[in-house]
């Protein structure tokens, strides 16, 4: 990736089956085209040793919209011998003021997930 170090957008998934972060997930970004309603992938990420992709976008690629983060958590599983229900997790979300900064947290188990709006 690369992007500013002080990117408006980051992500952190917890794996809480273990009690810690989910090194090396895969996750892509994308924003909604409103012309053609088609997905534009800006990005692909992996999540570093603390869970978190924390440079996703520059702020001169951040822009109002609907954008969409896709972890792919079921390679991640894969790759720590654990069997799981949902094969990616996909979280979409509105960009009023693309001059805050936007946190995407995931808490993640193999049967189930959540996320909310974090700062």
């Amino acid at each position: 990736m690369s992007a500013s170090s002080h990117s408006p957008l980051t992500t952190h998934v917890l794996d809480t089956s273990l009690g810690l972060p989910a090194k090396g997930l895969t996750l892509h970004l994308a924003r909604l085209e409103e012309s053609s309603k088609n997905w534009k992938e800006l990005t692909t990420g992996y999540t570093n040793a603390d869970g978190r992709c924390p440079d996703l976008l520059s702020p001169e690629q951040f822009t109002a919209g609907t954008y969409k983060v896709h972890f792919e958590t079921g390679t991640y599983w894969q790759q720590i011998e654990k069997t799981s229900f949902y094969p990616y997790v996909e979280i979409v979300f509105t960009i009023e003021d693309p001059n805050q900064k936007y946190h995407i947290p995931l808490l993640l188990s193999p049967f189930s997930y959540t996320t909310y709006r974090g700062s």
